[in-house]
């Protein structure tokens, strides 16, 4: 009789407990808009995100430097998530090598480029490649910001769309939601003259569209890039340095389970050094004694920590390349 009362209590337990995780998925669904057009569709979403939910638990239970959680990415495994990723693998740039690296012969403990008002709001790429871009203007606004004192946003769209390989008009070498490099943006926004703001050339390729340029926006006075450095490889100091005078765009590898769950604290798991992703570094500092480096990404405020990361910071990272990679191809415009 107890074994029939303990088997019975064992199937309502685990039949509870689905209800439980269906009506999460559920919430999760309603929260990110998600319309499923079919139960097989719904079904096939579901197993995915259980999937994320028990290594969500899983790795909360280690009590590492970090947490993961969900967000907009939940319905995806990692095929899925890396196809959403925007940038030219390392080996396919066209970086231009720069003598203008100056350090700071004195660092600062930290660097917060948010709090000292460099930096816009967190914005969302959609479902297009365009990484790239958002790193691109995000390094420009700082650099803006911190040289005359007005924060502006720039625009994305006016990049994927304008500087494209597509548009050889336009002289571009990137391919708008396709991928692209942060110093090719730079270079493009110097032969253009400067860059339109956000509000006069909206983004509108989160769809995954790449409409064709357009011609009637009006450049933000002053927003010419003269040149832009290099930061020196695999160098905590060089990166430090640069970010002690304004942000820097960097690639890294993004396309771990990992940096796809992250929620909040210091990102110490394993991630490699295959460049897939732009992001902005905006600085650094300290949490709980772990050194970190703070990110800007574009994927909205509901990834990660209100849309930024802290990325471990060290020599014990990848051999020294950095964590995920952040350390190799680093660079900021100068105006």
């Amino acid at each position: 009789m107890n074994y029939i009362r303990l088997l019975l209590l064992t199937i309502f337990t685990s039949v509870t407990s689905g209800h439980l995780l269906q009506d999460l998925f559920e919430d999760w669904a309603n929260d990110f808009k998600y319309k499923f057009v079919s139960q097989e569709n719904y079904n096939e979403i579901f197993e995915k995100w259980l999937s994320n939910h028990k290594f969500i638990e899983e790795i909360n239970s280690k009590n590492l430097t970090y947490t993961l959680g969900h967000n907009q990415f939940s319905g995806m495994n990692l095929a899925d998530f890396r196809k959403y990723l925007g940038y030219i693998p390392s080996g396919y740039n066209f970086r231009e090598e720069s003598n203008n690296l100056r350090w700071v012969s004195s660092l600062p403990s930290s660097v917060n480029w948010v709090t000292a008002g460099a930096v816009t709001s967190v914005k969302d790429q959609g479902q297009c490649g365009s990484c790239w871009s958002f790193s691109s203007t995000g390094a420009l606004e700082g650099a803006y910001a911190i040289k005359y004192g007005d924060l502006e946003s720039f625009s994305e769209q006016q990049l994927v769309s304008c500087d494209n390989l597509q548009n050889s008009a336009n002289r571009g070498h990137d391919h708008g939601c396709s991928g692209g490099l942060m110093d090719n943006a730079f270079s493009w926004i110097n032969k253009n003259g400067g860059l339109c703001g956000e509000s006069d050339y909206p983004y509108v390729s989160g769809d995954g569209s790449n409409p064709s340029c357009k011609s009637t926006c009006s450049l933000i006075s002053n927003s010419k890039i003269g040149s832009f450095v290099d930061v020196e490889a695999a160098s905590d100091e060089a990166m430090m340095s640069a970010l002690a005078k304004q942000p820097v765009a960097i690639a890294i590898e993004a396309d771990q389970r990992e940096f796809q769950l992250y929620k909040s604290g210091v990102f110490t798991g394993t991630c490699g050094t295959d460049l897939d992703h732009g992001v902005l570094a905006v600085g650094y500092g300290s949490l709980d004694g772990e050194d970190y480096y703070l990110i800007k990404n574009s994927w909205s405020d509901t990834w990660g920590q209100d849309g930024y990361i802290m990325l471990g910071r060290g020599s014990e990272y990848n051999d020294g390349d950095g964590q995920c990679g952040m350390l190799l191809q680093g660079s900021y415009p100068l105006l």
